[in-house]
């Protein structure tokens, strides 16, 4: 498993909100989604995005952006634009008042805009739930990550272009997994470019004892680890791994597998109908009590109440 493998596992977009987005001047949105991240990428002209703090950043062919909610933000063709409509849960589209918009800027399938031949093209993707994305990962970047397009050169972007507007089965499906790659490629160039601080399990991956602890929790968290288990299968003694991994993770072993864990619990809970009992041994727990204790005690919620939610 390389650096981003096991955290990235957590992207797994269903039925994300996915347009293309055609602009002409004079435009803004104000974005009040409350998603947990959104991808953007321009193809032509240009957009400014404006977070509620931060600076304005300027979007180009081929940059893209990725903000991180739920925090609003706004979209426009100048940064004081003034908002002409508002984007809301699950991706209604209104004006300020409140007034419907969806089908009076409809352009087509997947395809939204105050004009066909505007100058600006925009493409959107949107993950709408928290457990979609890893919170680890969330954690790991700022509320606006821009990346010029000098700094990356994705092949993905054409390709989405391409596919977002067509109507075929299984369409969906096929957006969902461009978006979780598009993710994918977009986080390892931020991490990769120069003067980059990447998180610390991301440069933990690369130390030989405790990049190779990490990938034995991460590929077996059903093991009854212990320290003392991780540290005969990576070499060392059982004070030289635990001051190391803590060192450089930032927390112990033993409670990077508690949180591990839980964010696998997590997507079993919303993604399958396994019983609470199943997903305890599933995880590493000796049932569904226990599993119901550490769960309630870290998220706030039991198991039942999280799959309710989600």
């Amino acid at each position: 498993m390389d650096p981003l493998a096991g955290l990235l596992d957590g992207p797994r977009a269903k039925g994300a909100f996915l347009l293309r987005m055609i602009m002409e001047p004079p435009w803004s949105v104000r974005i009040e989604d409350g998603a947990p991240l959104c991808l953007m990428c321009v193809t032509d002209g240009e957009a400014w995005i404006v977070p509620d703090t931060g600076e304005p950043v300027l979007l180009r062919p081929g940059d893209i952006a990725i903000a991180r909610g739920p925090e609003p933000y706004t979209v426009g063709h100048a940064p004081d634009a003034p908002p002409r409509a508002r984007i809301g849960p699950g991706g209604a589209c209104s004006t300020l008042s409140g007034e419907p918009l969806a089908e009076t800027m409809r352009l087509g399938v997947r395809t939204w805009g105050n004009a066909p031949d505007g100058g600006t093209t925009l493409l959107v993707g949107t993950y709408q739930m928290d457990g979609e994305v890893g919170r680890r990962l969330l954690d790991a970047l700022p509320g606006l990550l821009h990346l010029p397009a000098d700094l990356w050169n994705c092949p993905l972007m054409p390709f989405l272009d391409e596919e977002i507007a067509r109507d075929e089965p299984g369409q969906t499906v096929v957006l969902d997994r461009v978006l979780d790659l598009l993710l994918i490629a977009g986080v390892r160039a931020w991490f990769s470019r120069p003067g980059a601080e990447a998180p610390a399990w991301y440069r933990a991956m690369g130390d030989p004892v405790v990049g190779r602890a990490l990938r034995l929790l991460q590929n077996d968290p059903a093991h009854p680890w212990t320290v003392a288990s991780l540290a005969t299968k990576t070499g060392v003694s059982r004070a030289a791994l635990a001051r190391r991994f803590t060192a450089l993770v930032g927390e112990p072993p033993m409670a990077y597998l508690t949180g591990w864990r839980l964010a696998h619990a997590a997507d079993l809970l919303r993604e399958t109908d396994a019983t609470v009992e199943s997903v305890a041994r599933q995880v590493g727990y000796g049932g569904a009590f226990a599993l119901s204790a550490a769960f309630k005690r870290v998220r706030g919620v039991s198991p039942q109440e999280y799959r309710a939610g989600a």
